[in-house]
């Protein structure tokens, strides 16, 4: 049965990006992630798919940060691709 519950890490370039973060956000950020994705079975309960391009990933939304993600059922991991503040969030870079 464990074997059907969701894990999440980060990608590379995210979690260079994620290092630039102060570290009151980067801990917000992980224990929401920790709180929440870690061990669940249904990793979309707590987000939003998104639109358009961006379609196949997902946003969870924590406080003024926004955590894009690919949920990759197969392997039954939560792959975070972006961290960001909501208005840098899907800026392309």
């Amino acid at each position: 049965m464990s074997d059907n519950l969701y894990h999440w890490q980060f990608d590379e370039t995210a979690e260079k990006k994620f290092a630039k973060l102060d570290q009151f956000a980067q801990r917000r950020i992980v224990r929401w992630l920790d709180e929440r994705i870690e061990g669940s079975n249904n990793p979309r309960a707590w987000g939003r798919a998104l639109e358009g391009k961006l379609g196949t990933l997902w946003r969870y939304r924590i406080g003024n940060y926004r955590v894009i993600a690919d949920i990759q059922d197969g392997k039954f991991t939560v792959l975070v691709v972006k961290t960001s503040v909501r208005g840098e969030v899907y800026k392309r870079q």
